[in-house]
């Protein structure tokens, strides 16, 4: 049995006239009768009673027609569905990002998503950033959003938005009143730092103080940036944060810019930059380069649309 018989047959039943139904169907009529004679003799039926004058429905066409209906149906809902899914409009993305970025920006995307692509699901799954590498190359996750940059031949990774590494400083501190801070400041402070070993991010920082001069003396060490700040508006000790997750506590930590040394500033633009270790909370997303998949990069294609039209981290 063929469909383009099934099809013949429905546009007969819904016509009953020979001429009629070839012409809806852009054919001759000797083909169109060739194929309805076919389908009957598979069937071991006849699914019309013809006369010279009309052609009307058997009794086995009755009861055939509706069969005949849903096959069409479930092919063109099987096309649509194709459509969607290569165009995008449908599937499943699998997200991979640390607890502080529900914290940021990036949900308001999520919420706008859904409502452009409301046939695409999104799993969000929280994780420590040591994981989120591995189980992208792993294929459990789509996409990550990270503070950790890469691009090799596996992974991509393209820039979400700026955000600047300031100094969170306990209430009363007696640095709190410096508009800007450099590394060597905080020499002799306590650190209260991200995991080194769940954090690349925590990793950049540790090694910026090192270039700084000094190793930094971590009094507590948390797996999340609000918990950091938390401990710091408890007086444990200062931490180094990015700026979007500061000012979330703004009311009970003390911030400060990070900048070069009074000494490296006076000595010029090289100096100065020399002095600046290269540490940021930038936000990228991540994937697999050869990930294919249409649903993800329309994921990924609007989010860095609407990434780009944020304003700074400062206006969020």
């Amino acid at each position: 049995m063929e469909l383009r018989q099934i099809r013949y047959f429905t546009v007969l039943a819904d016509e009953l006239s020979f001429t009629r139904a070839a012409r809806r169907l852009h054919v001759s009529q000797p083909p169109l009768s060739f194929q309805i004679a076919s389908l009957e003799a598979e069937l071991g039926a006849r699914l019309f009673d013809r006369t010279s004058r009309s052609v009307v429905l058997s009794e086995a066409g009755k009861a055939f027609l509706p069969h005949a209906q849903a096959v069409l149906a479930r092919l063109d809902e099987a096309r649509s569905h194709v459509t969607r899914v290569a165009s995008g409009l449908q599937g499943r993305v699998q997200v991979g990002l640390a607890g502080s970025h529900f914290l940021g920006p990036f949900p308001k995307f999520i919420q706008q998503f859904r409502l452009q692509r409301p046939a695409v699901e999104v799993v969000l799954h929280e994780m420590k950033p040591a994981d989120h590498l591995q189980a992208l190359r792993d294929g459990r996750l789509d996409l990550c959003v990270s503070r950790n940059r890469l691009n090799d031949t596996q992974i991509s990774a393209a820039l979400l938005w700026r955000d600047p590494v300031v100094v969170a400083l306990p209430p009363g501190h007696r640095l709190a009143r410096r508009r800007q801070l450099s590394l060597a400041d905080l020499r002799d402070e306590d650190f209260v730092f991200l995991r080194l070993d769940s954090s690349p991010f925590a990793a950049r920082l540790f090694e910026a103080c090192v270039q700084a001069g000094f190793a930094p003396r971590i009094a507590q060490q948390v797996v999340e940036v609000p918990a950091a700040l938390n401990l710091v508006a408890a007086g444990l000790g200062v931490a180094l944060v990015p700026a979007s997750m500061a000012q979330l506590r703004s009311d009970a930590v003390g911030i400060c810019r990070l900048g070069p040394t009074p000494q490296a500033a006076a000595k010029g633009a090289r100096a100065r930059q020399a002095s600046m270790p290269n540490i940021n909370g930038d936000v990228y997303v991540l994937w697999r380069t050869d990930d294919a998949a249409p649903a993800v990069a329309e994921f990924r294609k609007l989010l860095l649309d609407w990434a780009g039209s944020l304003p700074s981290w400062a206006g969020r």
